[in-house]
């Protein structure tokens, strides 16, 4: 399960095979239904002015309000309808209370001509406005499509295991950021991984999709964490070494290496920097946290010997909870942050999926909707012990 902030882009399929171009999002419906609603105005307003308050001039302005939500062939109808419906108003003793004569009147040949020219620039407006719109379509696709290859979903189940993840965008247009995450199936066990790249933009992605290439092809080979931690380590350094100036030395990455053994009920951490993971269980919520962090990645070389596992209990029904520090560092709009052992103790156990759910709508509510970092989570449950089943002729046999 992943969130975004913002719509995404449709993408269809020709038959043969062809993508074609994808559907810009629709506007408002307020927004499609305000040409209307201007007319309406004009109608209301027509009959209680005086006849020398020539309302119907204001009709100049409909192509402008049509084309922002509108295409250009409809831009170019409302501009003709316009045009018609000065006329009339013009024109009509019936409707306006004036005479037929103020048909060609000069003052509205002029708003008919100036209505033509507004229309005419309104089209163009309007024929600009969808280009743009679709070329933004077709980035926001691409986006997409990147972001499902550097976060590509988490399988929902590995053995024993539920897991879940969550990804929110700080930026409604944004579709990638810095937070990542992945978990593997591996020789070893379960490997997760959590990080949080320094810094915005293009350079954090690029340093999110480096590390997350070299996690994913050293966690099936590595035999420990420790080792896993150095091999990602050493090719971020590789990779920082190629840039110039000062952004060499401030690449880094904090990041959370976890392994679940499929022949243990246990967890091992090896945490570079990051916040402590959380261990759910029922009744108790705490962080794994013995105080022996490493330096985030990119920065190991300062201390010898950086990496240390911690080893901690992981029974049947218990759940791991990896975070970036988007989330506790949300605020509210007095400032406090986001109390998340709070509000995981108060939730109580919760399978992957329904906790990400409420954690995602809680943010948002907390925040207000204002975001002000990306937040990444990445859970995992261990399912319970099923009891074992009772013999085939009964719990106590079939003695006749």
């Amino acid at each position: 399960m992943r969130h975004g902030r913002g719509s995404h882009a449709d993408r269809f399929e020709s038959p043969a095979g062809s993508t074609a171009r994808t559907r810009p999002p629709a506007p408002p419906a307020w927004m499609r239904w305000l040409p209307v609603l201007y007319v309406i105005a004009v109608l209301l307003l027509e009959p209680i002015t005086p006849v020398d308050w020539p309302v119907s001039f204001v009709l100049i302005a409909l192509p402008l309000v049509t084309a922002f939500a509108h295409g250009p062939v409809t831009v170019a109808g409302t501009t003709v309808f316009a045009v018609l419906f000065e006329a009339l108003l013009a024109g009509t003793p019936c409707c306006a209370g004036r005479s037929v004569g103020y048909l060609w009147d000069r003052h509205y040949v002029a708003a008919y001509v100036c209505t033509v020219l507004v229309g005419s620039l309104g089209t163009i407006l309007a024929v600009h406005r969808t280009r743009r719109e679709r070329t933004l379509a077709d980035v926001r696709f691409v986006a997409d499509i990147a972001q499902r290859v550097l976060l590509r979903p988490v399988p929902h189940r590995i053995g024993d295991l539920l897991l879940d993840s969550l990804y929110l965008s700080a930026t409604a247009e944004a579709r990638i950021g810095g937070d990542l995450y992945e978990a593997l199936p591996t020789a070893h066990g379960v490997r997760l991984l959590i990080g949080d790249v320094r810094g915005k933009g293009l350079l954090a992605v690029e340093t999110a999709a480096a590390l997350l290439g070299a996690f994913r092809e050293a966690a099936h080979d590595e035999p420990d964490l420790p080792s896993l931690a150095h091999h990602v380590e050493t090719s971020m350094i590789r990779r920082a070494a190629q840039l110039a100036g000062s952004e060499k030395d401030e690449r880094f990455v904090t990041a959370v290496f976890a392994e679940i053994p499929a022949d243990g009920h246990h967890v091992r951490v090896v945490n570079c920097g990051h916040p402590p993971p959380l261990l759910i269980r029922t009744g108790e919520v705490r962080e794994l946290d013995r105080g022996r962090s490493a330096p985030p990645l990119n920065l190991g070389m300062l201390v010898p010997d950086p990496y240390q596992v911690d080893t901690y209990p992981f029974r049947p029904g218990d759940q791991l909870l990896l975070y970036t520090d988007g989330i506790t560092e949300t605020r509210d709009p007095a400032g406090s942050f986001y109390p998340l052992l709070e509000r995981l103790h108060s939730w109580g156990p919760l399978p992957p999926r329904e906790l990400l759910q409420r954690l995602h709508h809680d943010l948002l509510v907390h925040s207000q909707d204002r975001l002000q970092d990306d937040i990444a989570a990445l859970t995992a449950r261990l399912l319970p012990e099923e009891p074992p089943a009772p013999p085939a002729g009964g719990f106590y046999g079939d003695d006749g």
